[in-house]
């Protein structure tokens, strides 16, 4: 079986030093709970891209288990299922839920965080039925989705409506993580919103922002333009461009105050009322902080790496509220109690079209070094989305 995977963790002379692009055998399936899923297409995710090229965080190095196949952004069909599976058949098209909670493993009782419905911070990630790895893409034993086979239990199934396209549904996974960031949100109509960054993270957060009918002001700082163009489609009211000129540009949209300290970074007084980071770079985190105004909430959606002249003071001196938006769960929306994949999918079929055009490469595995260069270069590509396409 072709796979695309992480080898080993140490000096890299490239972005591509860590990994290789081989035959292994299928995965075979740990329980009769089990099945394998033909993929069809797995998303490259920047979580994907920091592993790689050794840019993230090494927080989560020690739940992890090598040599391991990338990828946790996955629709494929069913093709072989377990004895004790129950609701799905051979051939069913399916989204992964890559998250490995206790029911995946096989653990029981379940955890503290998993009988509270927050399955992706599951406290027994290196106990079950399978290595340790806090997702699917993570774990040597489930496979991951830049291969031909994947495993996945049945508690991470969801089935794709016939009325979805694959290239909408491999958005799923990365949508439920903004969706879970925007609900989020407080109910207020007056709040005015900033979003920073324009990938594929902060393109869903202000399409489910639209989507779950938050009206308000929606303020994004968009590198490139088609980011820009991507994100005037999806009803944002005004477009920044993170350049040496953005804290000017955003007092002027906000009315916001800019005072110059002794040293660093320009202070503001006044600013919007909720920011979402939705890159987590040492420069974006600051400018979150320094965005909001006293009083406000920032949301950080994008996985940090390891933030560096990062300015706390702001927290302390505003009174902000910092909240982390990890993953998704059990969320409350319209009073009802509803998993973010099943919202999500709700909402993907009433905006197919809006989010389709963010699916704008595929590539066969064997192409992986092109792929992974164009996801990480997407102002030179103009993409946002970059997918392998293992469809026969």
């Amino acid at each position: 079986m072709r796979y695309l995977g992480k080898r080993w963790q140490g000096l890299y002379t490239s972005p591509f030093s860590c990994t290789r692009f081989s035959d292994i055998p299928e995965p075979q399936l740990p329980t009769p709970k089990w099945v394998k899923v033909k993929t069809r297409l797995s998303g490259i995710c920047g979580s994907d891209l920091a592993t790689i090229t050794a840019k993230g965080s090494p927080y989560f190095s020690p739940f992890t288990s090598t040599p391991f196949v990338l990828g946790h952004e996955i629709v494929g069909e069913i093709a072989e299922i377990g004895d004790a599976v129950d609701g799905f058949s051979v051939g069913a098209r399916v989204v992964i839920e890559p998250a490995l909670s206790c029911k995946v493993r096989g653990v029981s009782p379940a955890c503290h965080q998993c009988r509270n419905a927050r399955f992706a911070n599951c406290e027994n990630i290196t106990k079950g039925d399978i290595s340790a790895g806090v997702q699917t893409g993570y774990c040597r034993d489930t496979g991951g989705g830049w291969s031909r086979y994947v495993l996945a239990h049945q508690a991470q199934l969801h089935l794709v409506p016939d009325s979805i396209s694959d290239e909408a549904a491999v958005l799923l996974e990365p949508f439920a993580c903004a969706l879970h960031g925007a609900l989020k949100m407080p109910p207020d109509r007056t709040a005015t919103i900033c979003v920073i960054g324009g990938g594929t993270i902060g393109l869903l957060t202000v399409a489910a922002l639209r989507i779950l009918g938050h009206r308000n002001r929606i303020i994004i700082f968009a590198k490139y333009p088609h980011q820009q163009e991507l994100a005037r489609g999806l009803g944002v009211d005004d477009v920044l461009s993170p350049n040496r000129s953005r804290y000017e540009d955003f007092c002027k949209l906000t009315r916001a105050t800019s005072h110059q300290p002794e040293l660093g970074q320009q202070v503001l007084i006044g600013g919007v009322d909720v920011t979402f980071d939705c890159i987590g770079s040492s420069v974006t985190i600051d400018d979150a902080l320094r965005f909001t105004r006293t009083g406000g909430e920032v949301i950080l959606v994008g996985m940090p790496g390891i933030p560096k002249n990062v300015d706390w003071t702001s927290i302390w001196y505003k009174q902000l509220r910092v909240e982390g938006a990890y993953t998704y769960g059990i969320e409350t929306h319209n009073g009802e109690q509803v998993h973010t994949f099943t919202l999500g999918m709700r909402l993907l079929q009433k905006m197919e079209s809006h989010l389709r055009p963010l699916v704008s490469e595929l590539f066969p595995l064997k192409d992986y070094k092109r792929a992974i260069q164009t996801a990480l270069n997407t102002g030179k590509t103009g993409t946002v989305k970059t997918v392998f396409d293992l469809r026969d």
